[in-house]
This record gives structure tokens, sequence and C-alpha cells, in this order.
């Protein structure tokens, strides 16, 4: 799977904007605050249709315009066809082929990108909701099921805090209680059975992966962590029976905090290496290694699960790896994977790869392609 071009209107810093892409190496240079990464992260939304760097959507629109626009040509293993993404300050719309989806998890997974940019090599130590997201986004690329799925539960969860919130202040009838909680805990328990199988399959590319890049020297193990009578062997009638017992225990605590405490939207992954918590006792090198297996997974599953890989986004993030993962990553991708680099300059690396790079050169919102850096 590849993306051959893309055109933005209205996008960030870029009025207007087209280029077409090699289906392997493409690497966009500049200095900081020129444009690079919103390129990058023009081509993440219109896979995902949000940012990875802001939940506002209205931030991805040009000054005192009042929509932007971004439209691609996806290259699949079954043929060719375009995708477009509107963002207005009232919402979203999306097309598949210039026909306009109803719902964006019918859109979302017709492009599958894997974005690794400075913020993910902290997502060993950095806070549980980042790991949750992690997890959510990369479900929800391989199965638009789980996106509904998700979707709903949000929804229930959001109900259900309202009612223990109001119910702080005034008296409500404890059977809606009852009712909110009996759907939260089927919601529930099918998020946390999805979140264990996808885990599963990470961990046995993201073991296999680490223990590459370590040279055999470190073993990585993956924990979906959650309430401890569920396991990755529970079904989700036994999850949902876990969660209601759970949920009456709290039942006080959740009035007096007027909030749910217990279910996926509190979960989170420990990571151990050599049977240490990576988090709290593993060095920087040791959890950069960790967050670039993970990457290295995703691509792994996603190409597993969809007969096709993924692109690769890697902003401005190579300059983050010492030489040796460095090369272990452009080895991993080389010839097989499209992948777009940000970089303030290709100096320093020194790889077959970036050297045979389709390169842009970006200054001031204009982007070029620069061939003189190619034949240098």
């Amino acid at each position: 799977m590849y993306i051959e071009n893309i055109e933005l209107q209205h996008y960030r810093n870029y009025e207007s904007l087209s280029l077409t892409f090699s289906p392997k190496i493409n690497v966009f240079i500049g200095e900081n605050a020129q444009g690079k990464t919103n390129v990058m992260e023009a081509i993440y939304a219109l896979a995902m249709t949000k940012s990875h760097r802001t939940s506002n959507d209205k931030e991805l629109i040009a000054w005192e315009q009042e929509h932007a626009r971004i439209e691609g040509t996806v290259h699949r293993k079954y043929g060719s066809f375009p995708l477009q993404l509107i963002v207005t300050k009232q919402g979203k719309k999306t097309k598949v082929n210039h026909l306009l989806q109803g719902k964006l998890s019918d859109y979302i997974g017709q492009m599958n990108v894997v974005m690794f940019a400075p913020e993910d090599l902290h997502v060993v130590k950095g806070s549980p909701q980042f790991r949750r997201r992690f997890i959510d986004v990369e479900i929800g690329q391989i199965s638009p099921t789980y996106l509904h799925e998700l979707m709903q539960f949000n929804k229930i969860l959001k109900q259900r805090n309202q009612f223990l919130k109001d119910a702080k202040y005034k008296k409500l009838d404890p059977i809606l209680l009852d009712v909110y909680t009996e759907q939260y805990v089927l919601s529930a328990a099918e998020i946390i059975h999805r979140r264990f199988l996808f885990m599963t399959l990470l961990q046995t590319w993201a073991a296999h992966i680490h223990t590459s890049i370590s040279q055999g020297k470190e073993t990585l193990v993956i924990k979906y962590k959650t309430e401890k009578e569920i396991t990755a062997e529970s079904t989700v009638a036994e999850i949902a029976a876990v969660l209601t017992a759970r949920l009456n225990e709290m039942k006080q605590r959740e009035f007096d905090r007027g909030v749910t405490l217990i279910g996926p939207h509190r979960d989170d992954l420990q990571f151990f290496v050599n049977d240490y918590d990576v988090q709290t006792y593993g060095s920087q090198g040791q959890q950069r290694t960790t967050a670039l297996s993970l990457k290295l997974a995703e691509i792994e599953l996603i190409k597993q699960e969809t007969q096709e890989a993924p692109i690769l986004l890697l902003d401005d993030v190579l300059s983050e790896l010492d030489d040796y993962r460095q090369s272990h990553l452009l080895n991993t991708i080389k010839g097989e994977v499209q992948t777009f680099v940000t970089t303030t300059s290709v100096e320093g690396i020194e790889h077959a790869t970036i050297r045979e790079a389709k390169m842009f050169h970006v200054e001031r919102g204009t982007v070029t392609e620069d061939k003189s850096l190619k034949e240098e």
C-alpha cells in the first residue's frame, strides 16, 4: 500500500499544495517551523480523519478560511482510488472513490498508517492515557467494528458519569443507574476483550523485534493492565461478570467522586524487559528500544491483518535514535514500506535507503523536489 499523491487546500500554512510521492522513501528537509510536519500530519489526517498533534480540528484550517481540504490517491493491491477529507468549523466530511461516507468508522482503514514521532518515544514512560490511545488507534485501523464499539462505549460512559455527577446534588431514580451500568458493562467487556486479543498479537511481534534489536540480550513482555481477575483467556461474559462485581463494590465511592472508576478508560499497558518494569527501572536506551519495537510490531501486525504493508511516517525521529537503532529501523522498512521522513538534515544518516529517497525541500510553506540532494 502506498499514497501516490496529495493535494492540500487551506491546510495549516499551505494555501495550496500538490505533491507526487515515491512508493518507497520520501524525505522532507528543512528548518523547524517551515511546514515539514504539516505535510506529515496531512497524510496522517487523510488516513485517520484527525491530527496526531491536536484534538481541535479547527487548528487544521488556515487562518481566516472556512475549511481545509486534503485529497490523495491511495494504491492498494486491488487498485488505486481517491480519498478526501474536508474539515470545516462545523465538522468533517469524508469520501472514498468520490462517494460520501456516512460514518467515520466506514472511512478509517482505507489507508493504514503508522506514525513514529518524538513523543512516541515516551509511550513507555508517558501517561496511561497515551498508551490507551495507542491501543485504540491501532485496533481501529484494522477493525472498523472496534471503532464503532469504542464510540458506543464512550457515549454510555458519558451518560453514566453524568448520572453520578448529578446524583451528588439531587435525588435521581437508582433504577436508571442500573440501566446505565448494564449497558456499560456489556460495552466495556467487549472493548477489554478486543484489546487483549490485539495485545497478544502485538506481543508476539514486539518480543521478536526487541530481541533482534538488543542482539539477543533482552526479552520484552507486554502486559495489559486491567482488573486482576481478568486475563487474556477470559471470555466477554466472564469479563462482564468481573466488572459488574467490581462496580457494585465501588458504588459508594463512585457516588462520592461523581465518576465511573472501573473500566477500559482506566486500564494501562506495562512493559517488562528481562522481568524489570521498563517504565520505572529501564534505561533511556531500553525505553527507546521498547518504543521502536512497538512501532515496528505495528507494521508487521497490520501487514498480517490486511495482507499489505502500512505507510510509515517518521516525523523528526531519526535524530532521536542512535546509529544502531536508526540502521535497524531503516533496514526493516527498506524496499517494502512506503516511508515519509522529516529531518533538518540528512547529514549523519549513512544509509542506502535515505540516499535512494525522493527528496523535498521545505521553506516557509513552499515544498520543492530537491533532485540535487539525491544526486550528491
